[in-house]
């Protein structure tokens, strides 16, 4: 059994086009923000752009064509909902909200032939059909189990405006149709996070799910155990079952590239608490501790980890809407892994690594570190939904293309009937340039920043929060000017203040990338005045003052280490 039951290898888990990190924040503790959702859509592969799927009614009897999110390949058609709702990005007209992460999980239940429902299918037709996070679960689930699941383990963060999950599902291959899988809520006034390794451990059993309980707090497949224990998964009581445990056993690559940026989150937002425990870096950092190695096959609670992180923490500071965008910008920076300060960052520091993640070095594997923000991001949001205000303006989802690092978010109000051309799917495509693209124009900066970063990053930094912080502060502004008005006429103005906002940043965004690049021109840094207007030289006839930052003197010494005298100058 050993040899089926093996998890998923290190190539596809961590440096795969489907690699994400969520980040899940409660109402109360999110500094009057209302709930939070995270994502990072990260891949090789993904052109950024805002998807939308305005509401609209079906007639009797219509079918859907369901296409694979990743591929594009047709899976096949089911039965369309009478009627779905407006979806702008991954957030609803209801203010529901649905992410996630890929963690592949038992090799042997990451395929099931003639299944129909894929994770993003899963995730886009959710949003069109459901009123609240409860509602998305119970759909989730029976889509699945009425199609058969055609992707590998999901992690899914789901939220409304008065309740987050975390839900986790894989599915059961070949065996039978359909998915086993677990959703718990998480308790207000706790965060949550999942970057590509299932994270549930142990959970209340529930032997019917009770949707409309307000007190149920958790839900799953009725067979999540059996299946486990049919197939020889797992041996053991309910009471011990751990879903991650067994479908996802966590390994060095699970933990070092993935848990390590739940650990980031949860250090930056409980230092003195949870940041303290350093059983918890270690576990982070690949150090994995078992009363019983598990080299594959039927697992028991001997087996799980002793030294898992918890499923959520309660935070020591508030994570508001901008703090949130910025906890996906973490490089571990503080830590003995910060990106920036080892021989690969370079002479500027860069904390970027080419792929592949892993390399040899006479005959040893090595690798780099696997952080949040990261170079091969297609896309990134921030969902925030507010249960005091109505719906149609409740919602704000903040979207941005490219590494979130050097991006810039925009307020995108949920219940908008258009998205700007500069972020729609029709302009452009991972193959097709577009000179207004925001994809396109954000990685023009981010790319170049790659180049010189110690240089370049804070200038982009500086103005890229000076933006947030304006656009925060607008949709304050925005939210009371549709106070008094018809919910028509708010839709409207939210949606011509969103789509005019979010191009108006692109133009802006554009004109940064032709400064940064006419100050930095041939590894130059020209002097500029406040507005990064490249300075004459005092003699009006256009031409710049020069000025050489050169390479450091640390990287100099290191190279003074690597070539002895070869470079020596000799006085005469």
């Amino acid at each position: 059994m050993k040899k089926f039951f093996t998890v998923l290898t290190l190539a596809l888990a961590v440096d795969s086009a489907i690699a994400c990190t969520n980040f899940l924040v409660t109402k109360s503790v999110s500094g009057g923000c209302g709930n939070l959702i995270s994502y990072a859509a990260d891949s090789h592969a993904l052109y950024g752009c805002l998807y939308y799927y305005p509401a609209a009614n079906h007639p009797a009897g219509s079918m859907r064509d369901v296409y694979d999110w990743d591929t594009g390949k047709f899976m096949g058609q089911i039965p369309e909902a009478a009627h779905t709702y407006n979806v702008v990005g991954n957030m609803n007209e209801n203010q529901v909200t649905i992410a996630e992460t890929t963690y592949g999980g038992l090799e042997i239940l990451q395929k099931q032939d003639g299944a129909i429902i894929d994770y993003g299918s899963m995730i886009y037709i959710a949003l069109q059909r459901s009123k609240n996070a409860r509602e998305a679960i119970k759909i989730m689930a029976e889509l699945a189990e009425n199609y058969g699941y055609a992707s590998e383990g999901e992690s899914f963060s789901i939220a409304d405006k008065n309740e987050v999950w975390i839900m986790e599902v894989i599915g059961k291959g070949n065996f039978e149709k359909g998915m086993v899988w677990v959703a718990r809520r998480v308790p207000d006034g706790y965060i949550c996070a999942h970057a590509n390794q299932a994270r549930i451990t142990t959970f209340d059993y529930q032997k019917v799910n009770k949707f409309d309980d307000s007190k149920a707090q958790t839900f799953n497949s009725y067979d999540v155990v059996e299946f486990a224990i049919k197939h020889d998964l797992y041996k053991g009581s309910v009471k011990d079952f751990s879903f991650s445990d067994v479908y996802n056993p966590v390994n060095f690559e699970g933990a070092r590239f993935c848990e390590i940026r739940v650990w980031a989150f949860f250090n930056s937002a409980d230092p003195n608490g949870f940041g303290k425990n350093t059983a918890y870096w270690e576990y982070a950092k690949g150090d994995i501790k078992r009363n019983k190695s598990y080299d594959g096959g039927c697992q028991t609670k001997d087996n799980f980890p002793k030294n898992r992180m918890p499923l959520w923490i309660k935070p020591q500071y508030f994570v508001t809407t901008h703090g949130l965008m910025n906890e996906m910008r973490n490089h571990l920076e503080g830590t003995e892994l910060d990106m920036a300060k080892d021989y690969g960052a370079g002479p500027f520091q860069c904390p970027y690594r080419m792929r592949p993640l892993t390399w040899k070095s006479n005959g040893q594997t090595y690798f780099n570190e696997r952080v949040t923000a990261t170079q091969q991001t297609g896309w990134v949001f921030v969902s925030q939904m507010r249960d005091w205000l109505p719906d149609y303006y409740g919602g704000v989802f903040w979207f941005a293309t490219d590494d979130a690092a050097n991006t810039v978010f925009a307020p995108f109000y949920s219940s908008i009937t258009r998205i700007p051309e500069e972020y729609s799917e029709s302009n452009g495509s991972m193959i097709e340039w577009s000179d207004n693209s925001s994809f396109w124009i954000n990685n023009l900066i981010s790319n170049y920043a790659y180049s010189r970063y110690n240089k370049v990053h804070p200038i982009i930094e500086k103005i890229q929060q000076q933006q947030e912080n304006d656009f925060i502060a607008k949709v304050d502004q925005i939210d009371k000017a549709v106070e008094k008005k018809s919910k028509a006429e708010a839709i409207k103005y939210l949606t011509d203040f969103s789509c005019t906002t979010a191009s108006d940043l692109v133009k802006s965004r554009k004109e940064l990338f032709t400064k940064l690049f006419m100050k930095f021109m041939d590894g130059n840094n020209k002097p500029t005045d406040d507005n990064l207007k490249v300075l004459d030289n005092g003699q009006g006839a256009g031409i710049p003052k020069v000025g050489n930052d050169g390479y450091g003197q640390e990287w100099c010494d290191e190279v003074v280490k690597h070539t002895g005298d070869k470079l020596l100058f000799k006085e005469d």
